[in-house]
C-alpha cells in the first residue's frame, strides 16, 4: 500500500484540478476493458456504439492501447493539469509541444509488458509524427466521448471541488478525505498525519509543505502519482457521478407519476444545495426551464433556496428528502 505523510502547512498548500485529457484517456481504459466499470455502466452501454466507430481511427485506438491495469503510462498525453479550470486546447498545445525524444521514451516504458500492438497501431507509435498524431486521437475522442456530457461533467467536478475544498479549509484533512474512497484512511499524529491508500503500490512519501493535488474524476477510480511532471497528485471518483446518466435513466419509482418526469428529475439533482445554472448543466435545461420548475418545487415545500452573497442555492427541505425516501412504488 501506498503512504503519504502529511505536515501543518501542507493542507494550506494543497489544490485542486482537473483534467480534461485524463477524462478522455480514463473513459478509453474503461470502453476498452481495461479499467472497471464501477459506477459507470450505464454510461457504457450509451457510449459503447460511439467507441466501436472510434476505434477505426489507429491514433485513438493506439491511446486505448496504452492504457493498462498497473504499470506506467506516458505521462505526455495527459499532462498535469495547471489550475482548475485548465482547457481542453490548453492541454492538447501541451501535448503538441512533447519533444520527439522524450514522447518516444515515455512511450517505450509504457509499452513494457503489453502484447505487441496491430500495424496500424505500431505504425502510430514508431512514426515520427507520434506526438500529433496522439494529439489529434485525443481531440477526436474528447469530441465524440466527452464533449457531449462536458456540461455535465464539469458541474459534477465544479459540485465536488467545492464540497471538498471547503472541508479541508475548514475541518482539515480527516473531513476532507471522509468518503472520498473506501480505501483512503486517515491516521493523524501529533504534526500533522499519513494518508493511507490501501491497494496501491508506491513509496512512502512526504508532502514536505509542497501539499496535495487533488484531481477528481468521473472515469478514473483511485490513484497517486509522485513521479514528475506531476506533483504529488490525488486522483479519486468525483461525487455525483450519477448525474452523467441521469437523464437517461428509466423511472424505477412512482415519483415521475406524482410530479412529473422532470421536476422528479430536478428534485434528486439536489442532493446538495445548487444553483440554477449548475442544475441546468446537469440535467441539459434551458435557464428558465429550471427555474419553472422549482419554483413549483418551492411551491409545493419540496425545496428551499437561500442566499449566500450572489448566489442563490437550492436545496431539498424535508418534506422533499421524505418524498424521495418513501420509496412510492409505481
Amino acid at each position: 500500500m501506498a503512504w503519504i505523510e502529511v505536515g501543518p502547512g501542507d493542507v494550506t498548500a494543497s489544490r485542486f484540478a482537473v483534467s480534461p485529457l485524463a477524462e478522455v484517456t480514463s473513459a478509453l481504459g474503461v470502453l476498452s476493458g481495461r479499467h472497471e466499470l464501477g459506477p459507470l455502466e450505464p454510461w457504457v452501454r450509451r457510449a459503447r456504439p460511439t467507441f466501436r466507430a472510434l476505434m477505426d481511427d489507429p491514433s485513438v485506438r493506439a491511446l486505448a492501447f496504452l492504457r493498462r491495469r498497473g504499470g506506467y503510462m506516458a505521462d505526455f498525453v495527459t499532462p498535469p493539469p495547471e489550475r482548475v479550470h485548465v482547457t481542453l486546447e490548453e492541454q492538447l498545445a501541451q501535448v503538441r509541444a512533447t519533444p520527439l525524444a522524450l514522447a518516444r521514451h515515455e512511450l517505450a516504458q509504457n509499452r513494457a509488458g503489453l502484447p505487441a500492438p496491430d500495424r496500424a497501431v505500431r505504425t502510430v507509435l514508431d512514426s515520427d509524427d507520434v506526438v500529433d498524431l496522439l494529439a489529434n486521437g485525443l481531440a477526436r475522442a474528447f469530441g465524440a466521448l466527452i464533449e457531449p456530457d462536458w456540461p455535465t461533467i464539469r458541474t459534477i467536478f465544479e459540485r465536488d471541488l467545492l464540497y471538498r475544498a471547503g472541508r479541508l479549509a475548514v475541518y482539515g484533512w480527516a473531513e476532507a478525505l471522509a468518503g472520498l474512497s473506501p480505501r483512503v484512511h486517515w491516521h493523524p499524529s501529533e504534526t500533522g498525519g499519513a494518508i493511507e491508500l490501501a491497494g496501491l503500490e508506491g513509496p512512502r512519501t512526504s508532502l514536505n509543505g509542497a501539499g496535495l493535488l487533488f484531481q477528481p474524476s468521473v472515469f478514473a477510480g483511485l490513484g497517486y502519482s509522485t513521479e514528475p511532471p506531476w506533483r504529488n497528485t490525488l486522483l479519486y471518483r468525483a461525487r455525483g457521478v450519477a448525474a452523467l446518466w441521469l437523464r437517461d435513466a428509466p423511472p424505477n419509482d412512482g415519483l415521475p407519476k406524482l410530479i412529473g418526469r422532470t421536476r422528479a428529475d430536478v428534485l434528486r439533482a439536489l442532493d446538495e444545495p445548487t444553483t440554477t445554472t449548475r442544475l441546468s448543466a446537469l440535467l441539459g435545461m434551458s435557464l428558465g426551464n429550471v427555474g419553472d420548475h422549482l419554483a413549483v418545487l418551492r411551491d409545493c415545500g419540496l425545496v428551499a433556496r437561500d442566499r449566500y452573497g450572489r448566489a442563490v442555492l437550492y436545496r431539498r427541505t424535508e418534506l422533499g428528502e421524505a418524498l424521495l425516501d418513501s420509496g412510492i412504488p409505481p
